[in-house]
């Protein structure tokens, strides 16, 4: 696929008369949770049939919704006390305009492919932005949304509240509650601290010098990523299986992670007495009170683990009760007890570092990112729902991204990274109930 890039400019916020802020740059601290959250560029893409929207429009829309979300037009930086911030300096976000003379129909992959990476600015740049995005226009008059934002800024529940909003601006409608910023007193310590759980070796961990983290060397030629189709009927199946002799059923995300996390383990041939773990997000905006207008990240993880043997030989229901009862442990309790751990300093004196990591492999673990309540499918820039949704390339083996699937009927779209190899094993038992 050949993307001629035909401009590229930065879009600022555009203010209502009166409204521009004073003092023009302001400065959002970083929270404690945007210190363990991942150091990367968040990257997906929308593919909008035709009519698609007007690029003036969007660009429109874009410079409204920024006048609100202001963080989302600044910079990463430090306040004049030296305290990692975002700059509300209005910088603006990079829009890029690209053209490929082709039909999206015949170009564009149904699964993420190295050709997508042509539909967004690149990840792998230093960016001076905090959100970069890509219009790229196809002969047919479909359009190719791709759109990064710093995960420093925001996590996934931010990013799709913005998004949704800047549909609504771009359509000429309101944009709903503003964002709530991270202010210095809003994660206190408790009076008598009281740091009930290990946070050294979950948020955190103790580096050896011999660490080598981010992503090195040719793991990622030898990985493909398989898209899982599981219809509403599938998924229903799953349910009453898993959940069997259970008073109330295991949640539709509960059960295709252990669906996954079991027919994963088992194409990748591993030993019974490995133990497998599950790096999964867990969002603490009601469990500290906070609303969901909440932007920055608020986000810890929950550890399911299990031998290899449990999860192949026992049934279904094991792995969802692992999951289910790993992720009501990160309550609002464990939520202040990191609060108490982080504001202590200890972190600091300890050379501990974040835990939160990209790498080329997990295995024998899973790391999930799961979409499967954000409003991702709500951005209308006025002609309508896109076509298509779907997380960019990321070449990471055993990073799962769960969706809706664009028929909108309660089915769930499954992107699986995999190591070739492993591949056939895992199309042979991926639509197995056993």
């Amino acid at each position: 696929m050949e993307v001629k890039v035909l401009s590229s400019k930065l879009v600022k916020p555009a203010y209502s008369a009166g409204e521009a802020p004073m003092p023009a740059t302001e400065y959002i601290p970083l929270s404690i949770f945007d210190g363990v959250t991942f150091e990367m560029q968040m990257a997906i893409i929308y593919a909008f049939a035709a009519p698609a929207p007007s690029t003036a429009a969007i660009e429109n829309g874009l410079a409204t919704v920024l006048a609100q979300y202001r963080a989302f037009a600044g910079q990463l930086g430090q306040a004049p006390d030296g305290t990692p911030s975002v700059i509300l300096n209005d910088r603006g976000a990079r829009l890029i305009e690209a053209s490929v003379d082709a039909d999206l129909v015949d170009m564009a992959p149904s699964k993420p492919t190295p050709e997508l990476l042509k539909l967004h600015p690149d990840l792998e740049a230093e960016h001076q932005e905090v959100v970069l995005l890509q219009l790229t226009r196809f002969r047919c008059g479909s359009l190719a949304v791709g759109f990064t934002s710093n995960h420093v800024v925001a996590d996934g529940h931010a990013t799709s509240n913005f998004l949704v909003a800047w549909g609504r601006a771009t359509g000429g409608l309101p944009m709903c509650l503003p964002p709530v910023h991270h202010h210095k007193d809003l994660f206190k310590p408790r009076s008598s601290p009281r740091v009930e759980h290990d946070h050294r070796n979950r948020e955190y961990y103790l580096p050896s010098p011999t660490d080598v983290v981010g992503h090195h060397g040719d793991a990622a030629n030898s990985i493909v990523i398989h898209k899982a189709h599981f219809s509403k009927d599938f998924i229903a199946g799953l349910r009453a299986k898993a959940s069997e002799g259970r008073g109330r059923p295991f949640s539709r995300f509960e059960t295709i992670l252990a669906h996954l996390w079991r027919t994963m383990t088992r194409a990748r041939d591993l030993s019974p007495e490995e133990t497998s773990k599950i790096r999964l997000s867990v969002d603490g905006r009601h469990r500290l009170g906070q609303p969901a207008e909440y932007f920055g990240n608020m986000v810890l993880w929950a550890f399911p683990r299990s031998t290899v043997g449990d999860l192949l030989n026992r049934p279904l229901k094991h792995a969802a009760q692992v999951i289910h009862d790993e992720v009501a442990r990160v309550d609002g309790a464990y939520f202040q007890s990191f609060v108490d751990f982080a504001s202590s300093g200890a972190a600091e004196k300890e050379g501990l570092a974040r835990s939160a990591v990209c790498k080329d492999a997990h295995c024998p673990d899973v790391e999930v990112d799961s979409w499967l309540t954000f409003p991702f499918y709500e951005l209308d820039f006025g002609t309508g729902s896109p076509s298509y949704f779907m997380p960019a390339y990321f070449p990471t083996e055993g990073m799962l991204f769960l969706a809706p699937s664009n028929f909108g009927d309660g089915s769930v779209d499954a992107f699986v990274p995999l190591f070739q190899e492993n591949l056939h094993a895992f199309k042979e038992c991926c639509y197995s109930m056993e």
